[in-house]
């Protein structure tokens, strides 16, 4: 079987990322689903702009899971405390030019060009989960690196905020794999590249 590398991003319908900062109340339940949709993973790559915030959520909640997770005023959710569990011990490729270090997790280690993760692919193992952000998948599709895009849609419109398409540099036709409705509304779309 050959390893793919999978991004799996919530987004709102109107197809931002992250809302404007208007002070409202936050708009995904967890950040723990995405990774519940990939199967056998044994690799996380992420962007620059997501990780340093990325590193301090998830080492808080693998820290202390019974405490209140970090920007919230409730302990993190079972599946929460599984993802913190699981990315502590899982290697993550954190894309950068300019980090100098990453510290969490232990097996993290920076790449400086995103076509450095075409020996990451061609290496055995299970898949590859894109953590995100927009910037970074944008670069992977447009290196067609990405081999699959699952998009968690929320029923909700935004208004603005980051586009997740903004970065794309050349048409590209997906397959549409599935569109599974689930709870709260939201629909899970599959696409293969």
């Amino acid at each position: 079987m050959r390893r793919k590398m999978i991004a799996a991003l919530q987004i709102s319908l109107d197809g931002f990322t992250q809302g404007e900062d208007r002070g409202e109340p936050p708009w995904v339940e967890s950040w723990a689903d995405a990774l519940q949709l990939i199967p056998n993973v044994d690799a996380f790559v992420q962007g620059a702009g997501m990780y340093p915030g990325y590193g301090d959520y998830w080492a808080a909640i693998h820290k202390a899971p019974k405490e209140n997770a970090p920007f919230s005023d409730q302990p993190p959710t079972a599946e929460e405390v599984a993802y913190a569990s699981l990315a502590a011990k899982t290697p993550h490729y954190v894309v950068s030019a300019s980090l100098e270090k990453v510290s969490w997790p232990p097996t993290a280690r920076i790449v400086r060009d995103v076509r450095e993760l075409q020996s990451l692919k061609a290496q055995a193992g299970g898949n590859i989960y894109v953590v995100g952000g927009a910037t970074l998948v944008m670069s992977l599709l447009n290196s067609e690196l990405l081999d699959e895009l699952k998009l968690v849609v929320h029923p909700i419109l935004l208004g603005g905020g980051k586009a997740l398409f903004a970065g794309v540099t050349a048409r590209r036709a997906l397959k549409l794999v599935s569109a599974e409705p689930s709870k709260a509304g939201r629909v899970i779309l599959t696409y293969s590249m």
